[in-house]
């Protein structure tokens, strides 16, 4: 394990290393205000999203293969084990079930139909990555949990057994089924109640195999953090980087598209696939300008970009350039814009 790099300040609370401290609490009226002004009729999609129906094997083969699964949810199948980011099976990304941001489509796999997993990687403890119904559902079937500092201290109130969590800071990693697993920093914050806010760490992750290299964002603004992973860590053979939910006035915890990509080519990524998009309903862009704007940038910078269906299998030892760079969204997009045409013509 490496020298820890995360900091707190006098209230005991992590800080970022950019000092990018305040998560758009500054902004919060001018944010209230876009929210409720902000009329966008296509903040969620009109139609039902495509989704391919998993099927897997009960015990993973040697090949490696990424599932995205919804929002920051993807499965890994590294060295015959299956390994799950930011599981949230829920309908809605709240604390409760009754109200907040609703799920988009159907999930391409049933939370009772997750195999057993080697480990279980969190980012941090925000809503829309760490659901507790998620988590406790998939203790039995979980080696491992695998968590930033402070993180641990939810699961292990919510009855998960303190042996079966590791809890790491900035820079430590951790190896397991000949995977290692490096947290990494990010410039975002924490907290799922009023009186928690930065308790807890937050954090990227670089994955390493024998076979490859992944890394995973988590939620982050850019920073030059990108950059000395990219020189620690990198290169990365594919990035999961956050791609949505993004506004000007928060943009020190969410990246725009174009930094999304600008960090991909600061971490020394080659194939990129945008996460935390088209699941939730969490800013007031449209539903798809995430990938549309990503898009233009790839292309600008030559960057292969892979936006498979949420379901759809991505063999990472040689990912399949026509199927997972074909862009799903953008016959949706049509259908869209003819029903409104029709509409004005009525």
């Amino acid at each position: 394990m490496t020298s820890y790099l995360s900091a707190t300040n006098e209230n005991q609370r992590y800080i970022n290393s950019s000092g990018a401290n305040d998560a758009g609490f500054a902004k919060l009226p001018q944010i209230l205000w876009q929210y409720l002004t902000t009329t966008n009729k296509e903040r969620s999609p009109a139609f039902t999203l495509p989704v391919a129906k998993m099927q897997l094997p009960a015990v993973a083969t040697a090949d490696p293969i990424l599932y995205k699964i919804s929002h920051s949810t993807v499965l890994m199948q590294l060295n015959g084990h299956y390994w799950l980011t930011d599981p949230v099976f829920s309908e809605r990304a709240s604390p409760v079930q009754w109200a907040g941001p609703k799920r988009f489509h159907q999930l391409p796999l049933q939370l009772s139909e997750v195999p057993a997993l080697a480990g279980v990687i969190l980012s941090h403890d925000h809503y829309d990555h760490l659901d507790k119904h998620s988590v406790l559902a998939l203790n039995e079937r979980t080696e491992r949990f695998i968590v930033p500092l402070g993180v641990d201290q939810h699961l292990i109130r919510w009855g998960i057994p303190k042996q079966k969590i590791i809890a790491l800071d900035w820079w430590q990693d951790t190896s397991l089924h000949g995977a290692t697993l490096t947290a990494t920093p990010a410039q975002h914050f924490s907290g799922r109640g009023l009186s928690d806010k930065n308790k807890t760490l937050w954090a990227s992750w670089a994955i390493k195999t024998d076979q490859l290299k992944l890394f995973f964002s988590g939620d982050s603004g850019y920073f030059s953090g990108f950059k000395t992973i990219g020189e620690r860590l990198g290169p990365f053979d594919v990035t999961l980087i956050e791609t949505g939910a993004y506004n000007e006035l928060w943009a020190d915890i969410h990246m725009l598209p174009e930094q999304s990509l600008r960090a991909h080519l600061d971490v020394r990524g080659k194939h990129m696939i945008p996460i935390h998009n088209s699941s939730f309903d969490l800013a007031m862009h449209n539903w798809h300008e995430p990938l549309e704007r990503l898009e233009a940038a790839a292309k600008a910078y030559q960057v292969p970009l892979l936006t498979p269906i949420f379901g759809q299998a991505i063999p990472l030892h040689k990912p399949d350039a026509t199927a997972t760079q074909k862009r799903w969204w953008k016959s949706m997009m049509a259908e869209t814009t003819h029903i409104e045409e029709v509409l004005r013509l009525e």
